[in-house]
C-alpha cells in the first residue's frame, strides 16, 4: 500500500528556507526553485492575502515561479516578497523582459497579528529565508518560519499550536511533496464536530489565527492543467482534515508546482491528484499532538 511519509527525501532543484522571529511569534518561509517552475494556484478561503497569483492562472503569459513566499504578518507580510525578489535579481533570475529579468515570487499570508508582540516579516526577513534555504531533507518543521505563531482550532476559543509541516509520497518515477502551514479557524480531525457548536452559539469567531496554506511540489513532468487539478485535490484534502475549512475568516490557498520540464509523455493527472491528497492530509495531521 502506498502511503505518505514524514521522512522527506530531497527533490533536486527545490530548497526551502525559514526566517523565524521567535519573540514576535511570526516569520516567513521561502520555497525556491533552481529554475522557474511551472506553477498553478487556487484560492478557496474567503479572506486571502496574496501576491502575483493571477500570473499563475490558465492562459497567462508567465505561469512559472522562481520562488514561493509563505509569510506571517497578514497582508503587511507580503513586503517580504520584495526581499526575495531582490536576492533573485542579483542572481540574474527572473522572467525575461526588454529591460531586466523580473523575478516571479507568488506569495500568500496567514493572519498572526493577534500575537502578544506583533511584528511583521520584512524585506530582510524574506531575503534571509531565501539565502538560508536548504534541501528538503534538512528543512526544520513545526513552529518555525511562517508557522512560528500559527495556531488552529480558533473556532473553539482554545486554539492549539500549529506550524509548518512536510509530507511526501512516491508516485510514478518521482514524488509529490506537500508543505503546509496550519493556522486554521477549524479543528483537525475533531472528535466532536465544532460546526454544530458554532451554529448553536450564533457567534462570529472573528479574525483570530486563521488560514491554511499549501504548496505541493512534484518532480513528475505534467501540464499546467494537471497542476490546477492538484490544487483542487489539495483543497479537498484540507476540507477532509480540518473542520470547518475555507471559511469567511480563512484565506486558504494552494499552490502546485513541477520542477520537471521534460515533455509530458503520459497523462498522470489521477495518480498525481491522489498522491497530493495523501501527502497534504499527512502533513496537516502532524499539527495535532
Amino acid at each position: 500500500m502506498v502511503a505518505a511519509t514524514t521522512t522527506i527525501s530531497d527533490v533536486p532543484g527545490v530548497n526551502i528556507g525559514h526566517t523565524t522571529l521567535a519573540p514576535a511569534k511570526t516569520g516567513c518561509t521561502v520555497i525556491v526553485f533552481d529554475e522557474p517552475a511551472l506553477t498553478a494556484a487556487e484560492v478557496r478561503g474567503a479572506a486571502p492575502g496574496t501576491r502575483d497569483l493571477d500570473l499563475l492562472q490558465s492562459g497567462r503569459t508567465v505561469q512559472r515561479a522562481d520562488a514561493i513566499l509563505l509569510t506571517g504578518g497578514s497582508a503587511f507580510g507580503l513586503r517580504a516578497a520584495d526581499g526575495v525578489m531582490t536576492v533573485l535579481a542579483t542572481m540574474g533570475r527572473g522572467f525575461p523582459t526588454p529591460a531586466i529579468p523580473v523575478p516571479i515570487v507568488p506569495a500568500a499570508v496567514i493572519f498572526d497579528l493577534a500575537n502578544v508582540q506583533p511584528e511583521i516579516p520584512s524585506m530582510d526577513d524574506g531575503a534571509l529565508a531565501l539565502r538560508t534555504a536548504t534541501p528538503l531533507s534538512q528543512v526544520e518543521t513545526g513552529q518555525v518560519g511562517v508557522g512560528t505563531g500559527a495556531r488552529w482550532g480558533n473556532i473553539t476559543g482554545t486554539p492549539q499550536d500549529g506550524g509548518f509541516y512536510l509530507a511526501q509520497i512516491a508516485v510514478a518515477d518521482g514524488s509529490v511533496t506537500a508543505a503546509v502551514v496550519v493556522n486554521a479557524m477549524g479543528v483537525i480531525n475533531p472528535e466532536i464536530d465544532p460546526r454544530g457548536f458554532a451554529i448553536d452559539a450564533m457567534t462570529d469567531p472573528g479574525f483570530g489565527h486563521n488560514t491554511t496554506l499549501i504548496a505541493v511540489i512534484t518532480d513528475v513532468a505534467c501540464s499546467h492543467q494537471t497542476l490546477k487539478r492538484m490544487c483542487v485535490a489539495a483543497h479537498d484534502a484540507l476540507a477532509r482534515v480540518i473542520w470547518p475549512s475555507h471559511t469567511m475568516a480563512d484565506g486558504d490557498v494552494a499552490f502546485a508546482s513541477t520542477v520537471n520540464d521534460a515533455p509530458v509523455e503520459r497523462d498522470l493527472t489521477m495518480p498525481l491528484c491522489l498522491a497530493t491528497e495523501l501527502a497534504v492530509e499527512a502533513a496537516l495531521r502532524q499539527a495535532k499532538p
